[in-house]
């Protein structure tokens, strides 16, 4: 049985490691964001594939340059990694322009990346859902578990 292939977005990492998330409008997004990483890590025909963009989101996002290095610590001992190659850069910068710069270069390099690997990309971002359907498959974490 082939693996199934998660590249998952920053925006559910940090929800992760911010423990970010309204409960006040059900579960918070972070223990959903954490039961997504535990049943794929337990899962024998899955696994979570990141990049080096992923890591540079989460380090320009988390507030203190410990926080980012632990996290980046844990992604490298947990996970597998994958290279950008130029031609997802160029596939990204026509995406870009597809969506006429709505969707940011670095959320096209995630679409390019799994497009080129055919990787399930797990994100909560809704227009960037929205615009990587016409490409891949693209989920929030609780419609995947």
């Amino acid at each position: 049985m082939e693996k199934r292939r998660y590249y998952v977005d920053s925006c559910i990492w940090l929800n992760l490691f911010k423990k970010g998330g309204d409960a006040s409008r059900g579960k918070p997004y972070w223990e959903i964001a954490e039961e997504f990483v535990e049943w794929v890590i337990h899962s024998a025909d899955s696994e979570i594939i990141y990049s080096g963009i992923v890591l540079k989101e989460i380090k320009f996002k988390l507030p203190s340059e410990l926080d980012s290095n632990e996290k980046e610590a844990y992604l490298k001992r947990e996970f597998t990694p994958v290279r950008v190659t130029e031609e997802d850069k160029a596939f990204a910068r026509k995406l870009e322009a597809e969506s006429n710069y709505q969707i940011s270069f670095y959320d096209c390099i995630h679409i390019a990346i799994c497009f080129r690997l055919a990787l399930i990309l797990v994100t909560r971002d809704k227009s960037l859902l929205v615009f990587a359907r016409r490409y891949i498959m693209a989920e929030k974490p609780e419609n995947l578990i």
